[in-house]
């Protein structure tokens, strides 16, 4: 007997939608693609290693999902405008655009150089600017699109060494926000998720010591770390129609880090 889908959850469908995701050879960005993909969209998994995102497809694929890989580096511009050419080539749209390359270097302020500073600038905040700028330029015409930017919800709290970083995601809060009022009326939402303590490759230094995990776990309401595919849900959310009156906000997916005095 086949199971009927409950009429209110084909709301939460992409099927039929091209999704492009940055940053999804690995961790939170490949969970997001797999989401994507197992809710019917065609997803554009992308990284700089063209090898393991050729690997991520063939796991998507086998699992019933549609899926096709886009190497470039979000920070050599002219790789990511060829990169769009090619989507308007090979898809003709563009339906939703997760952004979630970012770089990190925990390092007191006066220890980072000149070079230091701008370099992570320029992957964690202006390439997202000049990806959403590509990115609307493929939705405008169909009068629909989301945007979705992967901040971190060290765009809200703050801890020390950790200044470019911070400002960064807190830049990307912004430009969410500055989006959804300026595409808003176009048909394209802006929105963002900010993942709190996620158990991903990136944070395996933490996570592989007892006392710094143990402390960060206390950190939240629900004693733990979050695990990878719990990301999933809340992209899945804002890139389908059941989001269609969510623009300019921030989901903030840290089991409760950020309320916790």
């Amino acid at each position: 007997m086949t199971a009927t889908i409950p009429p209110y959850l084909t709301t939460f469908s992409l099927a039929g939608q091209v999704a492009l995701v940055t940053g999804s050879g690995r961790g939170l960005g490949l969970e997001i693609a797999r989401a994507l993909a197992g809710s019917g969209a065609h997803v554009l998994l992308n990284g700089r290693d063209a090898a393991t995102l050729e690997a991520r497809v063939a796991e998507i694929e086998a699992a019933g999902g549609s899926a096709s890989a886009l190497p470039f580096d979000v920070s050599d511009r002219a790789a990511l405008r060829d990169a769009f050419l090619r989507i308007e080539r090979d898809h003709g749209r563009l339906d939703v655009l997760v952004q979630n390359v970012g770089q990190r270097n925990r390092k007191p302020l006066v220890d980072l150089t000149d070079d230091e500073i701008t370099g992570l600038l320029d992957v964690d905040l202006a390439s997202s600017l000049i990806l959403a700028r590509e990115a609307a330029r493929l939705m405008l015409p169909r009068g629909r699109g989301r945007l979705i930017a992967v901040t971190s919800v060290a765009g809200q709290i703050a801890r020390a060494n950790d200044s470019v970083y911070a400002a960064a995601k807190s830049g990307l809060n912004g430009m969410v926000r500055a989006l959804a009022a300026e595409y808003g009326p176009q048909g394209l939402t802006s929105n963002a998720i900010a993942p709190g303590f996620f158990a991903t490759e990136t944070n395996a230094a933490i996570t592989g010591d007892p006392q710094r995990s143990a402390y960060f776990a206390k950190r939240t309401p629900l004693g733990r770390w979050g695990r990878s595919d719990e990301i999933a849900g809340a992209a899945v959310f804002l890139a389908s129609p059941a989001a269609s009156y969510v623009n300019g906000h921030v989901l903030v997916v840290d089991g409760g880090a950020t309320i916790l005095m």
